[in-house]
């Protein structure tokens, strides 16, 4: 039962390259529709929940979000990003923020070696969203860091560009691992930097261990 409920929360994500990821959410009273770090969107929707995890020009496009932003869009951020929109909510690490349907937990994102690319003074965020009892973690821009031993998902989105996120993709599926996982998605990757070949080899390194989905990217 447990993994039949995790399957059906996997079926709700779709990837839109780089780190922009879709969930939507079925409710009796209609889809919750969240987006996090949404970029050059084309989609014709508004969105219940956007979630922006740093400044950064390919995590923080505000023509998409303006495009899926409607009269009651939440949109939440680390402070860096909030005070540039208006009405935006902020999350620092260690906060959370429930909604009726969603609980959103802000978790560390930052760089141990390549500190002047996602420092972690600045307090930027990686998210995890707790849907129907699963706990999908969206990792932001980051290396691995000890925090992720400190908490637990059963999904987990990584970042696999090796320029300014994790060092190598061993040290991307060692997150994984870190977060205790059952199911792994890369992201991060192919158009900017890193590779679909990225992506196999981190599938290969986790078999056996994790289940690895690698999503066809959106357009």
């Amino acid at each position: 039962m447990a993994g039949t409920a995790l399957a059906i929360v996997l079926s709700w994500i779709t990837w839109y390259g780089q780190s922009a990821i879709r969930i939507e959410m079925p409710r009796p009273e209609g889809a919750a529709i969240v987006w996090i770090d949404p970029l050059h969107i084309t989609v014709q929707e508004k969105a219940d929940l956007i979630l922006i995890t740093h400044p950064h020009a390919d995590h923080f496009d505000m023509a998409s979000i303006n495009r899926l932003r409607g009269e009651k869009t939440i949109i939440i951020g680390p402070a860096e990003v909030a005070k540039k929109i208006t009405g935006a909510l902020v999350l620092e690490p260690g906060q959370s923020r429930n909604l009726e349907w969603i609980t959103i937990e802000g978790v560390p994102a930052y760089n141990i070696v390549k500190k002047d690319k996602h420092p972690r003074t600045s307090r930027w965020l990686g998210y995890i969203l707790t849907m129907s009892g699963r706990r999908v973690w969206h990792a932001g821009d980051t290396e691995r860091i000890p925090e992720m031993k400190t908490f637990n998902a059963d999904i987990a989105l990584v970042p696999l560009g090796q320029t300014y996120t994790m060092g190598s993709v061993q040290e991307a599926a060692e997150a994984v691992l870190d977060s205790g996982a059952s199911i792994a998605i890369p992201i991060h990757y192919g158009m900017y930097e890193g590779s679909s070949s990225d992506a196999d080899t981190f599938a290969t390194l986790l078999a056996g261990r994790v289940r690895v989905e690698i999503l066809k990217q959106q357009k």
